[in-house]
């Protein structure tokens, strides 16, 4: 989960780890739903897949062009955000008490604005995207560059360590073991898909306990606990050498 200081949050400040989405995103690729059950809809102006050329060389090599996931709990695809879309589902998520004491971005719209904008205006250093399972959107989650974050700071970063946060927006679907999944899943997305990245790492708050469970679930391993500037937090590392073994 991020910090909710604008000096360590991945998406809260000047010195943040923001994004500049190209004009194309990715439409949800995967499993189509039966005719009239509800779920994500790209919009209609852009393609049900993706022809495009090769993917762009950016900070995180091209998240919009990310391939789906496949995992026990059905098909997952990374969809960045698109504020104008997607707005009113993240604000609805951030308000949720569960999700706000962790995130500390409950209020109006304009405040889940504002901790994307960073992010969506910036260079690539953190892309935030839907989760989408089997074509309805569940999650929210900023794949960010840790070496190039205040994060960076704490701990021993290496280069193209890639940090993960995520939250699960219905509450249904928390403590299901749907977050471990994903969680596995997206930290072996990520390994797949930036050959130069050798660790996944995340720095939840050491007292959010289902969170740092899902990711030691996920085969993660507690490397340390940091003093980030709001939270004592459990520093949790995927190892590209041992992601077949944990």
């Amino acid at each position: 989960m991020p910090s909710t200081d604008p000096a360590t949050d991945a998406g809260s400040n000047d010195e943040t780890l923001e994004l500049d989405l190209p004009p194309e995103v990715v439409a949800l690729a995967g499993r189509q739903l039966p005719d009239g059950q509800p779920g994500y809809r790209p919009p209609r102006e852009l393609p049900e897949h993706t022809t495009a050329g090769p993917p762009s060389a950016d900070l995180l090599d091209d998240v919009p062009h990310w391939p789906p996931a496949a995992t026990r709990v059905g098909l997952l695809q990374l969809v960045p955000v698109r504020q104008q879309r997607d707005l009113a589902l993240l604000t609805g998520w951030m308000n949720d008490p569960a999700v706000h004491r962790y995130w500390a971005l409950a209020g109006d719209a304009a405040v889940t604005a504002a901790h994307l904008r960073p992010q969506l205006t910036g260079d690539g250093r953190s892309v935030p995207c839907l989760g989408v399972l089997d074509g309805t959107p569940m999650s929210y989650w900023e794949i960010y560059r840790a070496d190039l974050d205040p994060l960076a700071r704490h701990y021993p970063a290496r280069p193209h360590d890639t940090g993960v946060h995520v939250l699960i927006g219905p509450a249904a679907q928390r403590g299901s073991g749907t977050g471990t999944a994903l969680l596995r899943a997206v930290a072996d997305l990520i390994l797949d898909s930036r050959p130069d990245c050798t660790r996944v790492v995340a720095e939840p708050d050491l007292h959010n306990t289902p969170s740092v469970a899902a990711f030691l679930g996920a085969g993660f391993r507690l490397s340390a606990e940091v003093d980030l500037p709001d939270k004592r937090a459990a520093l949790l590392v995927r190892d590209r050498l041992l992601r077949h073994v944990l």
